[in-house]
């Protein structure tokens, strides 16, 4: 996983025991001898085998035609050619993109073997990706996340062949990078909690290693709080300013007039753009509500000198936003300039969207299909990230039904001719960070990451979500050797929410529900940057495997399963009742009488009665209320024992 573009199986397998080996061709590129380093790491811990880089016979033949670009570029090929038989295996590959991207498939190849103790399969693959633009996006800005964080996030990216690390390092909440030209932004924005450039260096370097460009963001300029704190000059209402603590869209705003704002952004971009060698550079630019440039009467003075607002008279609000939208493309140009000056082509999120810019700028859309549609239809190149939102806490399946090139309502192509088409470079998965830490970010992101990685890479003919999630539960597993937690962080955290009691009757509750999204979590309570996040909710994974396998048992009527299923749920003892898990109850007691519902529905079933409508009536009102989130989850087994009820009722 991702699929790969063509494949074909041939007959035996290899076995992979402690003469395994790899051989490098004569490229001179240091990502070969990185690559190889790590996969034999990789296979010693997934084997349980020690293996000397010496062995005599090498059984991994690594065939790199050329050396890669100085820094990783967007049209790189990353092809690659894998062929196994029983008595070798072969790579090849342009160049060392192509060979990182082939070693994941062949690491995710070995498994135990009835014949040897570990095999990879005889077959034959060639493959390409689908988008080269390939990304995972992480906001670090209103929850911090160390660099161990990153790092072990950006091995799980090369391991299902994810390519652009987006590293969102500016908001309201906090500036997450060290600036030596103007140290009050990390000093004063970031409660000291941000990166020096030495670790910056290091994370960029990391990546390279795998494969992975990496790309900053630095939002301007709305979402700019934690710039104004050390400068409050910058900004166009007068301070003094304070870090944001809580989440939403804030006031604060850079003053687009004044020339000293064009003056600091000038050096701090220069000052970025010496730091991070890809040839993207992110602006932001999203959600500025404008009410300081408003009531600002100098920048009220420039836009009716420019030509934004009419020169005399009091404007409407509709005015007054047009006239913001075209004060932005102002300052859209200036920064443009900038970015350009210092060698790097500019992006943005939909807002900086302007005709009169120039097209090489890239648009990454959180609107939807149809806003990037009309971007690419202007000239513009653009990446998806709406219906890719991680914090949404959609399904593996909802994800990977997303495509930046198919219209979501219509379920047909865009209407693009196909050098527009082209235009789309792919897309990005988004985490941002209001409701995450350090701990539990990981269970975000993966493995639902990699069913999205499939959609970036492989033929858009692969399509179908139960051969995906097969394939999502092997590799979820896999993916704990490369050191992610989404897995080994889910029982610690429920043991501490159990504290001296057994977490065994709080995980089946666990198992079985999913926390409501973003809007679901703004809206049950008032959080803040400092708010624990170490509740029932925060625990819970966003999709439940428990209850898609459940769904599965009552698809294929294996009724047997189903009825010890539900009776589990149904005797369950409710979870301890601390202070930290009071708020479960309601929950607990919808999964105990669901379940009893369910068994309901099931003897009619089995027993080829029909209920009587009073029970179906009583029952659809049980479902709608048990639905219904509670302590900011939702029990994922409503809508299996939904068609337990319907299918008694027919």
């Amino acid at each position: 996983m991702p699929a790969p573009a063509h494949l074909l199986m041939g007959t035996g397998e290899l076995a992979i025991n402690q003469d395994f080996s790899i051989s490098l061709s004569a490229t001179s590129d240091p990502r070969l001898e990185i690559a190889a380093s790590r996969l034999m790491a990789h296979m010693s811990k997934r084997t349980g085998m020690p293996l000397s880089p010496n062995a005599q016979r090498p059984v991994l033949m690594i065939e790199c035609a050329n050396s890669g670009q100085p820094v990783q570029s967007l049209d790189e090929n990353e092809s690659y050619k894998l062929s196994v038989t029983p008595q070798k295996a072969i790579l090849s590959a342009p160049n060392p993109l192509g060979i990182i991207r082939g070693l994941a498939t062949f690491e995710q190849l070995v498994v135990p073997s009835t014949a040897a103790g570990f095999a990879v399969p005889a077959l034959t693959i060639e493959d390409a990706p689908r988008f080269p633009w390939r990304g995972l996006h992480i906001d670090v800005s209103r929850h911090w996340m160390p660099v161990e964080v990153i790092k072990r996030n950006l091995d799980a990216m090369s391991a299902v062949k994810l390519n652009v690390f987006h590293w969102h390092l500016s908001d309201n909440q906090g500036f997450r990078i060290e600036s030596k030209q103007y140290p009050k932004l990390q000093t004063m924005g970031s409660d000291n909690l941000f990166y020096t450039q030495a670790e910056v260096t290091d994370v960029i370097a990391y990546a390279r290693g795998l494969g992975i460009r990496v790309v900053p963001e630095f939002d301007v300029p709305g979402h700019s709080t934690a710039w104004l704190v050390g400068y409050p000059e910058l900004a166009a209402a007068k301070g003094p300013f304070e870090i944001g603590r809580t989440w939403g869209i804030f006031d604060p705003v850079i003053d687009p007039i004044a020339d000293y704002t064009y003056t600091f952004l000038e050096g701090f971009i220069g000052e970025m753009a010496a730091l991070f060698p890809d040839a993207y550079f992110h602006i932001g630019g999203d959600e500025v509500n404008g009410r300081e440039w408003d009531e600002n009467p100098r920048i009220a003075e420039f836009k009716r000198e420019h030509g934004m607002l009419a020169k005399t008279g009091t404007p409407s609000k509709n005015e007054l936003k047009l006239s913001d939208e075209k004060l932005q493309a102002y300052f859209n140009q200036r920064i443009l300039a900038i970015v350009k000056k210092h060698g790097k082509k500019m992006m943005g999120w939909d807002e900086i969207l302007a005709p009169d810019l120039p097209k090489d700028i890239v648009i990454q859309s959180w609107r939807g299909q149809k806003s990037l549609a009309d971007a690419v239809q202007q000239g513009f190149q653009g990446i998806l990230s709406s219906g890719y939102y991680l914090d949404h806490m959609d399904s593996s399946a909802t994800h990977y039904a997303v495509d930046p090139l198919i219209d979501p309502k219509t379920k047909q192509p865009l209407n693009l001719t196909p050098e527009q088409a082209a235009k789309i470079l792919g897309g990005e998965v988004c985490m941002w960070s209001e409701y995450v830490s350090a701990e539990n970010v990981d269970s975000r992101i993966w493995p639902r990451t990699a069913a999205v990685a499939e959609r970036f890479w492989s033929p858009q003919t692969v399509t179908d979500p139960n051969d995906m999630y097969r394939r999502l539960d092997v590799l979820s597993e896999q993916l704990d050797w490369y050191g992610v937690t989404h897995r080994s962080s889910y029982t610690p955290m429920l043991d501490r929410l159990a504290g001296t009691e057994t977490a065994d009757t709080l995980r089946t509750l666990a198992d079985v529900v999913t926390p409501v999204g973003l809007g679901g979590r703004a809206r049950a309570r008032k959080y803040t940057q400092q708010t624990p996040l170490n509740r029932l909710v925060d625990a819970a994974r966003p999709e439940s495997i428990v209850a898609r396998r459940f769904a599965a048992q009552i698809e294929a009527s294996d009724w047997t399963a189903v009825r010890a299923q539900l009776i589990l749920w149904r005797d369950a003892p409710p979870p301890p009742q601390n202070a930290l898990l009071q708020e479960t109850a309601p929950v607990s007691a919808a999964l105990k009488q669901t379940a009893t519902l369910g068994l309901e529905a099931l003897n009619f079933i089995t027993s080829k009665q029909r209920p009587l409508p009073v029970w179906t009536m009583q029952a659809t009102q049980i479902l709608t209320d048990a639905k219904k989130p509670k302590a900011e989850v939702t029990l994922a087994i409503v809508d299996p024992i939904r068609k337990l009820v319907e299918a008694a009722s027919q």
